[in-house]
C-alpha cells in the first residue's frame, strides 16, 4: 500500500519564530524542494526551498510571472483576507508591473537612486543616528532595536525622497504600524498615502534635488499616482529588511565569540556579520511571490497555471546541495538570495542605500558605545512571529552611560 502524502504545511505557527532553519530542514526532507504549504484560509500554495529550482523560477518571469492576476485562487479571496496587502490584485506598482514597462519602471527608479550622493548618504544616516544615540546614550542601558534600528532607515529615507525632518518621526510610526499588520495598519498606511502625495504635488510646485523630483521628472511618463505607489514600496521596503539587517547583525557580533574582539573597532568584522546575516539570518525570509502562466514541473512537481509559488530566500540560502559543508558564510561570497534574483530582483542602487544606512548605523552604535554588551541572555532573545521577515522583537544592551554630543 502506497502511504499517503504528507500533508501541506502550514505558513504560520511559532516555529516560525522560534526554529526556522530546522523547519526548513524537515520541509525539505518530507516535501523536497517544493514544498505544498497552506496560507490563511487554507489557501494553497507552493514553497520553493531549492536553491537551484528558486534560481529557475526567478530567472524565468514569462513561465513564472509577477502578474498576480493570473493566480487561480482569487475566487475564493475574501474581501478581508489578511494576506491582501502582501497578496494584491491590479496594484499599479513596481511590484507586479512586468515586461517592458517593468523594465522602464526599475530604470525610474534606479536613475533616482544612482543620483543619491554615497557621502551625502552616509552623513544623513550618521546624523540621524547621533540624534538617536543622544536620546538614549546617559541611560546605560536600552532595546537597541525598538530605540534605535526600528526608527533610523525610514528617517534617512525620507530625507532622500524630500521629506521634511521634522516629518520623519511620523512617517515611522506610519510605516511600523503599517508593517505590524494590526488594528492601527490601515491608519499607518493612509498616513503614508496622504504624507506622499502631499509629497509629490510640493515636488511638481517646487522641484528640489531628491529622489521624488528626479522620479517626476523622469522620461518614462508615469502618472503621479503610479509614482507615489512605487515610492511607498520603496519605503516600507527599505525600512523594515534594513532594521533587521542592522538587528540582527548586531545579535549575532554581541553574541557570537568570534566577533567579541571586533567590538572595540575592525571595521572589517562589520562587513562580515552583515554578509553572514544575509546567508544565514536574511531579514526576508520568504516572498510572495510568483504564478505559473502555463502547467509545468519544478523539482519534481506538478504546477498548474495560475498555482502561487512563494519564494522561499533563506531556504534556498541554507540548501545542503550547494551548501555542503554547512559552514558559515562570513567572507565575499554574496551568491545568496536576500535582495533577490532575476528581473525582479531588487534594484542595485536599492541595495547599495541599504547597505550604507545598515553598516553605517552599525558602526554609529560602536563607535558611540563602544563597550555595548547583551544585558539579557542570548537565549532569551525572541522573533516577530512572521513567516515573511525575520527579525527581533527587541535586543537589550547595557554600556557605560556617555555624555550626548
Amino acid at each position: 500500500m502506497t502511504a499517503p502524502a504528507p500533508a501541506p504545511v502550514p505558513l504560520s505557527g511559532p516555529r516560525f519564530q522560534t526554529e526556522p532553519a530546522q523547519l526548513y530542514r524537515e520541509m525539505r526532507r518530507e516535501h523536497g524542494a517544493v514544498t505544498p504549504v497552506v496560507l490563511d484560509g487554507d489557501v494553497p500554495a507552493w514553497l520553493v526551498l531549492g536553491y537551484r529550482e528558486l534560481h529557475q523560477v526567478t530567472g524565468d518571469p514569462v513561465l513564472f510571472s509577477r502578474d498576480s492576476d493570473l493566480w487561480n485562487q482569487w475566487d475564493g479571496i475574501p474581501d478581508d483576507w489578511p494576506l491582501l496587502p502582501m497578496i494584491g490584485r491590479k496594484q499599479p506598482s513596481i511590484l507586479y508591473t512586468v515586461g517592458e514597462r517593468h523594465r522602464e519602471r526599475v530604470g525610474m527608479i534606479s536613475d533616482a537612486l544612482e543620483a543619491v550622493d554615497p557621502s551625502e548618504l552616509r552623513s544623513y544616516t550618521e546624523k540621524f543616528a547621533d540624534e538617536l544615540i543622544d536620546g538614549i546614550c546617559a541611560k546605560g542601558e536600552t532595546d537597541i532595536v525598538g530605540d534605535y534600528a526600528m526608527l533610523l532607515p525610514v528617517r534617512v529615507l525620507a530625507r532622500l525622497y524630500g521629506f521634511r525632518d521634522e516629518q520623519g518621526p511620523g512617517l515611522v510610526t506610519a510605516l511600523n504600524d503599517m508593517i505590524d499588520g494590526r488594528e492601527r495598519a490601515i491608519a499607518g498606511q493612509t498616513h503614508l498615502a496622504t504624507s506622499m502625495g502631499r509629497l509629490l504635488a510640493d515636488r511638481k510646485d517646487d522641484p528640489a534635488d531628491d529622489v521624488v523630483s528626479r522620479m517626476l521628472t523622469h522620461d518614462s511618463g508615469f502618472d503621479d499616482f503610479e509614482i507615489a505607489q512605487d515610492l511607498m514600496v520603496m519605503m516600507a521596503a527599505g525600512h523594515q529588511p534594513t532594521a533587521d539587517w542592522i538587528g540582527n547583525s548586531l545579535r549575532l557580533m554581541l553574541t557570537d565569540d568570534r566577533f567579541a574582539a571586533s567590538l572595540f573597532g575592525g571595521r572589517n568584522s562589520v562587513a562580515e556579520a552583515m554578509n553572514e546575516v544575509l546567508w544565514e539570518d536574511t531579514p526576508t525570509q520568504n516572498v510572495a511571490g510568483r504564478w505559473a502562466s502555463r502547467d509545468t514541473q519544478l523539482g519534481g512537481r506538478r504546477i498548474r497555471a495560475g498555482d502561487l509559488l512563494l519564494l522561499g530566500l533563506q531556504g534556498a540560502n541554507s540548501d545542503p546541495q550547494v551548501r555542503t559543508d554547512g559552514s558559515a558564510l562570513t567572507g565575499g561570497n554574496n551568491a545568496h538570495f536576500s535582495f533577490g534574483h532575476g528581473e525582479h530582483r531588487c534594484p542595485f542602487p536599492a541595495q547599495e542605500v541599504a547597505e550604507v544606512i545598515a553598516r553605517t548605523g552599525i558602526e554609529v552604535v560602536l563607535d558611540r558605545l563602544p563597550d555595548i554588551d547583551l544585558a539579557v541572555p542570548a537565549e532569551s532573545l525572541t522573533r516577530r512571529p512572521s513567516p515573511w521577515l525575520r527579525g527581533l522583537t527587541e535586543l537589550p544592551v547595557r554600556f557605560t552611560p556617555v555624555p550626548a554630543r
